[in-house]
């Protein structure tokens, strides 16, 4: 990606964000971004969550910051009624049926649904609709490495263009 190298330039919406970041949750290193590989997202367009983006606002190339982002402004609440028994008989055995196993599963209207497995018995599969992250308080340190306009064509997109 061409850098800008434009440092008057601060975050603001319609500006192509080039970040660097390691996500915290509950003390652990959680993700991060691949050195000299930053994340690229359109800034205002909701690429990212809520939280990350509002913190973001009015930062420069070169800049670094860390903060904390609540639930509200991540994945949400957990929700304990997106925890669901489904009968094990409606699994195929190819499955594997281990705890935190990720499902990509269509209802009955064909929209998928992503599942992790809480767990299961002989008879039964208890399966999680939440996002892993939801409920959790996120820790990011960040660095915006790049800001350049987004093209016409990438705000008619919804994405950036490498």
């Amino acid at each position: 990606m061409n850098k800008s190298n434009n440092s008057v330039l601060e975050v603001k919406d319609d500006l192509v964000v080039g970040l660097e970041y390691v996500l915290q949750v509950d003390g652990q290193d959680y993700e991060q971004t691949a050195e000299n590989d930053p994340l690229y997202f359109i800034q205002g367009q909701e690429q990212v969550i809520p939280g990350l983006e509002r913190q973001l606002y009015g930062m420069k190339v070169g800049e670094s910051k860390q903060f904390q982002v609540s639930p509200d402004e991540a994945y949400g609440e957990f929700d304990q009624e997106a925890v669901g028994r489904v009968p094990r008989s409606e699994f195929p055995d190819k499955i594997p049926l281990e705890k935190d196993t990720f499902l990509q599963l269509r209802d009955e209207d064909g929209e998928e649904l992503n599942a992790y497995v809480e767990g299961f018995d002989d008879q039964n599969v208890e399966l999680n609709f939440n996002h892993p992250l939801a409920g959790k308080e996120l820790s990011f340190t960040v660095k915006v490495t790049d800001l350049r306009p987004a093209t016409e064509e990438e705000l008619e997109h919804g994405h950036v263009h490498e």
